[in-house]
């Protein structure tokens, strides 16, 4: 138990790493969903037809495979990423694809007699989308989001491949050096407390919407 216990802080030391990559790739991700939903849900069909297909190439290779790309591949080419940056740059692109496809759907979703009612009223276009449109794809697509929330914050373990100093690598370090499976214990249970936090959290942000019903 005290060499259990003596784990966590060698842990904990990764948490900044796990976080700040979390963090970002929301910061990164969701605005540029934003963006690339709206052009899935327009009528300019080259545009769409070009994002459809980046959709389509983030969503149908995995994660781990655009990460080797971008840090080992893209060099090739002349395009140099430092570790972190490459980590950031490869999930941003990757969430990015899937938070368009949930808000495409979110914005489709909206009965178009509120597009009507807000032509009568005379709202902008920029109106329309601020006051009609992001606040009920907000509430619709919430479940869909937390649940890439979720994902995202065990996906950030797939940056060990890059040499990161994550929770990851160093539970997987602690395991190789010590010859037990109990750092990788360690590192579930701190996964499970992040996953856990968040999932609460998103919870009481559905409470805080709940007045569309």
């Amino acid at each position: 138990m005290t060499y259990f216990l003596s784990l966590f802080p060698q842990l904990f030391s990764g948490i900044g790493v796990t976080l700040k990559l979390f963090a970002l790739t929301l910061v990164g991700s969701i605005p540029l969903g934003v963006i690339l939903a709206f052009i899935l849900a327009s009528r300019l069909k080259p545009l769409r037809y070009l994002i459809q297909l980046y959709v389509w190439l983030m969503r149908g290779t995995p994660l781990l495979l655009q990460l080797i790309f971008v840090f080992y591949g893209l060099p090739l080419v002349g395009i140099v990423f430092d570790r972190f940056d490459a980590a950031i740059f490869a999930f941003i692109l990757n969430y990015a694809a899937y938070f368009a496809e949930i808000f495409r759907g979110g914005i489709q979703s909206i009965p178009k007699g509120q597009y009507e009612a807000a032509q009568v009223l005379r709202l902008s276009p920029a109106q329309t989308i601020q006051k009609i449109i992001i606040p009920q794809v907000a509430k619709i697509t919430l479940p869909s989001v937390g649940n890439e929330v979720i994902s995202l914050i065990k996906d950030t373990s797939l940056i060990y491949i890059l040499g990161l100093s994550d929770i990851m690598r160093i539970g997987k370090i602690a395991m190789e050096r010590d010859a037990t499976l109990l750092p990788l214990v360690g590192v579930a249970i701190i996964y499970l407390a992040l996953t856990g936090i968040f999932t609460v959290l998103l919870k009481q942000l559905e409470k805080r919407l709940d007045y569309y019903r």
